[in-house]
């Protein structure tokens, strides 16, 4: 599992019938600040994720990638490698938040 923010959106309106309907959305991976460890860092790659929970754009996630997004019921027939499986409302480092939702 890795923590992502939602930075867009993708539509596509020509797709393979198993993936109609499903929200798509551009996710950058995040990594704890390495030189404070007091927030959390963009990595600079992008994946597209099929969301799963009815999270947002600006929203920290958590994301599955490889065969591991395809383990939940709504995504066990589609062709997908990378899925939204959480939405994120606190990330702690010892007695740290470093991150919080809404702030």
């Amino acid at each position: 599992m890795f923590l992502a923010r939602i930075t867009g959106n993708v539509t596509a309106t020509q797709k393979v019938d198993a993936m109609v309907g499903q929200t798509l959305f551009v996710v950058e991976p995040l990594r704890v600040n390495e030189k404070t460890g007091e927030d959390l860092q963009p990595t600079g790659r992008t994946f597209i994720a099929v969301d799963t929970v009815g999270a947002g754009e600006g929203e920290v996630v958590l994301i599955v990638q490889g065969s591991s997004a395809r383990f939940t019921e709504d995504t066990k027939t589609l062709p997908i490698d990378c899925a939204i499986i959480g939405i994120v409302d606190d990330v702690r480092l010892g007695a740290s938040s470093i991150y919080k939702a809404g702030e």
